[in-house]
C-alpha cells in the first residue's frame, strides 16, 4: 500500500513547513500544502488527499468554512478533516474527525493524526 497523502492547510508558512517535514520524515506520508481555506478546497478537489489537517483561524475562508465546503461537495465529502487550532472549543462540524491543539509537539503530531484518523501508528 502506498503512503497516505495529507493536505496541510495553514496561513502561517512556518507552521506549514514544520508540519510538512514532520509528517514526511516521521510518518513517511506524502504531503500537499495550502495557505488558505479556499486553496485547501481547490487542492482537495484536484488531488483527493486521504485527509486534511486544517488550521481554524485563517483570513478569508476560515477552517470551519473550508471544512463545510469540503463536506458539501460530493467529490470531497469523504475526506476526513483534523482541525489544528489554538481555539479552545470547536463545535461539531461535518467531516471533522478530531482536533489537535496549538501549540503542538511536532514529534507527537504524526501519532496524534494517525490515531484520530484510525490509521496505523507511524
Amino acid at each position: 500500500m502506498s503512503a497516505p497523502t495529507i493536505l496541510v492547510t495553514d496561513d502561517d508558512e512556518a507552521i506549514r513547513e514544520v508540519v510538512q517535514m514532520t509528517l514526511e520524515i516521521i510518518a513517511g506520508w506524502s504531503v500537499l500544502t495550502a495557505a488558505s481555506g479556499a486553496e485547501a478546497v481547490e487542492v482537495a478537489r484536484a488531488h483527493q488527499p486521504d485527509a486534511v489537517l486544517m488550521d481554524m483561524m485563517m483570513p478569508g475562508m476560515n477552517g470551519l468554512e473550508a471544512t463545510a465546503a469540503l463536506a458539501a461537495d460530493e467529490t470531497t465529502r469523504h475526506i476526513p478533516v483534523v482541525l489544528l487550532t489554538a481555539k479552545a472549543q470547536v463545535d461539531d462540524a461535518p467531516g471533522v474527525r478530531g482536533v489537535i491543539a496549538k501549540p503542538f509537539a511536532a514529534r507527537e503530531l504524526p501519532a496524534q493524526v494517525a490515531e484520530l484518523l484510525g490509521w496505523p501508528a507511524p
